[in-house]
C-alpha cells in the first residue's frame, strides 16, 4: 500500500488530502478543503499545514509515497511553476513545489486539472490498464488530458490537450478567447452563452420561449438550467443540447483520427447529460471518423463521475512517486 498526498489549488477553494492506493485501486482516507487565501504566499503554507494535520491523524509515523499538486493551467510542471491562470490573480510564476517537497522531503508533482484528472481515469478509473487514453474535462471550460503509449503526456510546454481553443465553426458561442470554439460550444460557459444567443433569436422574432420568455431572463440561462429543461422536453433547451452534442461528436472525430486512442473519457457535464448528448455525440463521430480507428476506441463518462477532483491530485502524487516525470 501507498500512502499518497494531494492538493488541489483553485480559483475559489483549496484541499488537501490523503489516499491509499494498492493494487490499481485508491481509498480517499481523508480530504480538508478551505477558501482559497488572497495571495500564493498564504496559500502555499496553509496547504502545507493542512496536509500536516491530515497526516498526523494517520499516526506519527505518516509518511507518503508522493504529493500531487493540482491547479489551473497555465503551469510549468518540470520547474513547478504555476504561471498567471485566468482563476488565480496574482499567481505570476509562482514556485509551488519547491517549498511543499522541501517541508515534506519526498517526491512532489505539479501538473494541471485535465492532467491529473486524466492520471486518476488510467490509473484506477475508465481508463484503467490502457496504453492510449484521452480525457475531457466538459466543465466550467473544455481541456484534454493525454496519456500516449502509457505515459502522460504534456507537449513540449505543458500546452498538449488545448482542445478547447480548435475552432470548430466561424461563428458561434465564445469559449477560449474565441468564438465558435470547441470550448464555446462543449462547456459550462458556453452551453449558456449558445442558450442565450438561441433565446435572443426567438425574442427577437417575437416569440416567448418558456425557458427564456424576456430579455432580462438572458443573464439567468446557464448550463445546469439548460439541461434540466431539455430533461422536461423543452424545445429551446432540446435545440442547444442537440448543438453541443454534435459539435462534441466533431471534437471527438478529430481526436479520434489524430491519436487514434483506445479510449476518450468524459466528464462533468457529459456525465449529467449523457442521455442527451450521447446519441447526437455518436451520431456525428460515426459520419465523421475513420472507421478503424473508430472500431477501436470507447467513449465513456468518467469513472469517478462528480467526485474526479478528489482522486485527480492523488494521482499526481502516485505518478511523483513512480518516478514518471
Amino acid at each position: 500500500m501507498k500512502l499518497l498526498a494531494g492538493l488541489d489549488i483553485g480559483g475559489t477553494k483549496c484541499a488537501a488530502s490523503i489516499g491509499a492506493a494498492s493494487d490499481g485501486t485508491i481509498e480517499l482516507l481523508d480530504k480538508k478543503q478551505f477558501p482559497t487565501p488572497s495571495t500564493p504566499e498564504e496559500t502555499i503554507i496553509r496547504l502545507g499545514d493542512t496536509l500536516t494535520e491530515l497526516l498526523a491523524l494517520q499516526g506519527a509515523d505518516a509518511v507518503p509515497a508522493g504529493i500531487g499538486i493540482s491547479c489551473g493551467g497555465p503551469l510549468d510542471s518540470r520547474t513547478g511553476l504555476v504561471l498567471s491562470p485566468p482563476n488565480l490573480p496574482g499567481w505570476d510564476n509562482i514556485d509551488v513545489v519547491s517549498p511543499i517537497r522541501e517541508r515534506f522531503g519526498v517526491s512532489t508533482l505539479l501538473q494541471n486539472d485535465a492532467n491529473a484528472c486524466a492520471l486518476a481515469e488510467w490509473q484506477w478509473g475508465a481508463g484503467k490498464g490502457l496504453d492510449q487514453m484521452i480525457f475531457l474535462t466538459f466543465g466550467t471550460g473544455m481541456g484534454a488530458g493525454l496519456v500516449l503509449n502509457g505515459k502522460l503526456y504534456s507537449g513540449t510546454n505543458d500546452m498538449a490537450g488545448e482542445i478547447g481553443h480548435i475552432r470548430m465553426a466561424d461563428d458561434g458561442p465564445g469559449g477560449y478567447g474565441k468564438t465558435g470554439s470547441f470550448e464555446g460550444f462543449c462547456s459550462g460557459g458556453g452551453i449558456a452563452h449558445l442558450a442565450q444567443l438561441e433565446a435572443l433569436k426567438r425574442l427577437q422574432r417575437g416569440e416567448r420561449p418558456p425557458l427564456c420568455p424576456s430579455l432580462e431572463r438572458l443573464p439567468f440561462l446557464d448550463a445546469r438550467t439548460v439541461g434540466k429543461a431539455a430533461e422536461g422536453g423543452d424545445e429551446l433547451a432540446l435545440a442547444v443540447m442537440r448543438q453541443t452534442g454534435e459539435r462534441l461528436g466533431a471534437g471527438l472525430a478529430l481526436l479520434v483520427d489524430l491519436l487514434n486512442p483506445q479510449c476518450i473519457v468524459i466528464g462533468s457535464i457529459y456525465g449529467r447529460q449523457q442521455s442527451l448528448l450521447e446519441p447526437y455525440a455518436v451520431a456525428k463521430l460515426k459520419a465523421e471518423a475513420h472507421p478503424r480507428a473508430l472500431a477501436a476506441c470507447r467513449i465513456v463518462p468518467a469513472f469517478f463521475g462528480e467526485q474526479i477532483g478528489d482522486y485527480a491530485s492523488l494521482s499526481v502524487a502516485l505518478y511523483a512517486s513512480a518516478d514518471n516525470n
